[in-house]
């Protein structure tokens, strides 16, 4: 396995690394404390081409791979979660979906502004009584002369009330079928409900709302893959998020580590900086730690997937290790 970053990925998260420090950190805290999308942030990183990296050209995208995107997300988390966590979900849940299963047509018509930024996707699968327990979806959709019609509800959407957001892929029960369906729902159909945003503990600034669905008409070439099959097709999309989500986090540990740091050389105690005192010192050593290892797990991961190696645990172990050591952090 080989780790070593090519060239191509030292320059790119070198360019997110400097976007990060001038033009994401400075306004971090503003978002955060009016809890205020930052839209122009937001387009300014389609510019630089960060939602397109893991596509290939052909669709829109960079021609680059899943390791590269999340080192540029280790940056961002790095910097502000909200803003990292906005374009993890606009690629892993918004453009992913569609990249892996969407037909020619669709892809055209989504994929294509996705990978530029110029709109954002969702992706509708997490309920009140059902998500991690996606068999309990009680979201339906059902095949009617030629439409879907679509009824329920879905909690905690990423990206689904925002200015560039567009469509939202819907995971639904579908009787007839079996099983769950992924249909693609634009959030402008009529019977499409944007509740409020949510008041969170934290993530201020990432756009998150419910979801209605009140008789919502789509045409049936919204089918998103194949009929009956959404539920293995959102498990394939949620092991590609894993590895992100676990890029996303070392990146909050890593910011907790350099304040730490930056705060040990500043504060004095005792007429001594306390980064001098042994207990400190030894704080500060575990957090490295920590983070150079949920880097390690994340990059193997990334790497396991870009070669087409298995990856599911690995992408697992990375997302529940990285997570545990940011809190701790």
């Amino acid at each position: 396995m080989d780790l070593d970053l090519t060239e191509e990925q030292v320059a790119f998260r070198d360019a997110v690394r400097a976007f990060a420090a001038d033009v994401v950190a400075p306004a971090a805290a503003e978002f955060d404390r009016t809890e205020t999308f930052p839209v122009e942030i937001v387009r300014r990183l389609g510019e630089l081409g960060v939602f397109g990296l893991p596509f290939p050209e052909e669709v829109g995208g960079l021609g680059s791979d899943l390791s590269t995107l999340c080192l540029c997300l280790e940056e961002l988390g790095r910097a502000d979660s909200s803003v990292a966590i906005t374009v993890e979900a606009a690629v892993g849940l918004g453009a992913n979906p569609i990249y892996k299963f969407g037909t020619a047509e669709q892809q055209r018509e989504w994929l294509g502004p996705m990978c530029r930024g110029e709109i954002l996707g969702a992706f509708g699968l997490t309920e009140a009584g059902g998500g991690s327990d996606a068999h309990a979806i009680r979201t339906r959709a059902r095949l009617e002369d030629g439409e879907w019609r679509i009824d329920g509800s879905k909690a905690f959407i990423t990206n689904s009330g925002t200015e560039l957001s567009k469509v939202c892929t819907v995971a639904a029960r579908d009787e007839e079928a079996g099983d769950l369906t992924m249909i693609l729902v634009p959030l402008d159909a009529p019977g499409v409900t944007v509740g409020p945003p949510y008041r969170k503990m934290g993530w201020h600034a990432s756009d998150t709302h419910e979801l209605s669905f009140d008789g919502v008409r789509v045409p049936e070439a919204n089918l998103l893959g194949t009929r009956g099959r959404g539920y293995p097709q959102f498990l394939e999309i949620l092991d590609d998020g894993r590895v992100a989500i676990a890029a996303l986090s070392t990146g909050l540990a890593r910011g907790c580590l350099e304040e730490s740091v930056r705060y040990a050389t500043e504060r004095e105690a005792f007429g001594r900086q306390i980064g001098a005192f042994e207990g400190l010192q030894f704080k500060i050593a575990d957090m490295k730690v920590k983070v150079e290892n949920a880097r390690s797990a994340y990059l193997r991961a990334g790497w396991l997937r870009d070669n087409g190696r298995p990856f599911k645990t690995e992408a697992a172990i990375a997302k529940l290790y990285a997570s545990e050591i940011a809190v701790d952090c």
